[in-house]
């Protein structure tokens, strides 16, 4: 069985480290931190870009040898208001002070260089439908391509109503032959209202060789590492989710499975 089911480990503090190695890819980092008011959390970006998401709560942030203020103002990422972001390049700092209890995710991939550090929404961030009927869902772009201020990280987050499906019809982003599909490895963090629900996330490729379904819970991390995988919210269970992406090219270029063919 793949790996590819990462369970938080606490409650507190930093629950999720998920690096390129830990992963066994090349590009993409993620970590999370679920603070109490007062509580501070400070890292060097290294070679990698930053991406950091107030998923909820408020903190007060340095980065790049510059005080941003206080970001942040849902409290319950059920709220689906634009969410308040920080870009921080590689080769800088940053720290964050919780103003309340709050949880902080770090989207992280190889940069370049080539950008300043910069705040991101909730201005221009806005929530747009996609798909429809059963396959409805929300979606708040923080950073895809169609933004030139980053090296390699494409972010965004989805809300998924009970009893929809996302990331459907079923998709793969695993080959590095653009303009046909590129290859992006994807992490999937998750939320779930009622906190005590579940949903399921299959992950599988055409030939078999990789197929596993998981059901998720509350704060959990699913890894892609290749083929399909969409997800599923049962009656009764909103289902959110953030979507960290990155690879050799910054680009979203994607192939439905052959069984999704007429599907829309």
């Amino acid at each position: 069985m793949a790996d590819l089911l990462r369970r938080p480990f606490g409650a507190h503090g930093e629950v999720h480290r998920i690096t390129p190695e830990s992963a066994g890819w090349r590009y993409v980092g993620f970590a999370l931190h679920r603070l109490r008011a007062g509580e501070r959390v400070s890292a060097a970006t290294g070679a990698r870009e930053v991406i950091l998401v107030m998923v909820e709560g408020k903190a007060a942030f340095r980065a790049a040898g510059r005080d941003w203020g206080v970001l942040g103002d849902r409290m319950d990422v059920f709220e689906k208001t634009p969410p308040h972001c920080l870009y921080v390049p590689d080769g800088q700092d940053w720290a964050a002070e919780a103003a309340t209890d709050c949880t902080i995710a770090v989207c992280s991939a190889p940069g370049q260089g080539g950008h300043g550090a910069r705040r991101i929404g909730p201005e221009g961030i806005t929530l747009t439908q996609r798909g429809e009927g059963t396959n409805t869902r929300w979606i708040n772009n923080i950073a895809m391509e169609g933004e030139d201020w980053c090296d390699s990280l494409l972010v965004t987050e989805v809300f998924t109503p009970a009893g929809h499906w996302s990331s459907y019809p079923s998709h793969r982003h695993d080959e590095d032959d653009f303009p046909r599909i590129t290859y992006l490895e994807e992490t999937y963090y998750h939320r779930l209202n009622p906190a005590e629900g579940w949903a399921v996330q299959r992950v599988y490729t055409d030939d078999g060789s990789l197929d596993e379904v998981m059901a998720v819970r509350n704060h959990d991390v699913v890894l892609v590492p290749r083929g399909h995988h969409p997800c599923g919210a049962p009656h009764g269970i909103e289902l959110y989710y953030l979507n960290v992406m990155a690879g050799p090219k910054r680009a979203w270029r994607f192939l439905k499975a052959p069984e999704m063919d007429g599907i829309g």
